[in-house]
Parts: structure tokens; C-alpha cells; sequence
């Protein structure tokens, strides 16, 4: 099996969020910040990671990630599935 990694656009980051599996998840680059949010059976894992720290939060549902997420996502944000 191979690694495959894809540039995503805001617009369709809720679709993605949906249908997260196990094994896949979401990268934010927000230029000196990371967010990478990952799902498991139950929640959502949302780790934002800079300067060498991460810190994690657990969110039950979609609408409660995109709703931490509107603080984080930048213009110039990228956004990455893997």
C-alpha cells in the first residue's frame, strides 16, 4: 500500500471530515502551525502542534471541528488528506 497525500480546498473540507477514516486524516498548515485531525471509531482527534508542542483535543462531531477550525484556518492556509 502506498502513501498518498493531496492538497484539498476549504470548500470540500466538511466532506472529507465526514467520511475520515481510521487510517486517514487531514493537515492544516497554518505557516509556523500545524493542525492535523485524525478520527477514531467515537471522535475526532484534533492535535495543533507548534514549536515543537502539541497539544490535543478530542471533538465528538463534524460541526464541533469545523467550528475550532474557523479560528484556524488562514487564507493562506494549506489544507492536506492523507
Amino acid at each position: 500500500m502506498s502513501y498518498q497525500e493531496r492538497e484539498i480546498s476549504k470548500d470540500i473540507l466538511e466532506k472529507h471530515l465526514r467520511v475520515l477514516d481510521s487510517d486517514e486524516g487531514i493537515r492544516i498548515e497554518n505557516g509556523k502551525e500545524f493542525v492535523f485531525i485524525n478520527k477514531t471509531s467515537k471522535r475526532y482527534c484534533v492535535d495543533i502542534s507548534r514549536n515543537n508542542h502539541d497539544e490535543f483535543l478530542y471533538m465528538n462531531d463534524v460541526r464541533e471541528v469545523l467550528g475550532f477550525l474557523a479560528n484556524k484556518i488562514e487564507p493562506s492556509s494549506r489544507i492536506f488528506s492523507y
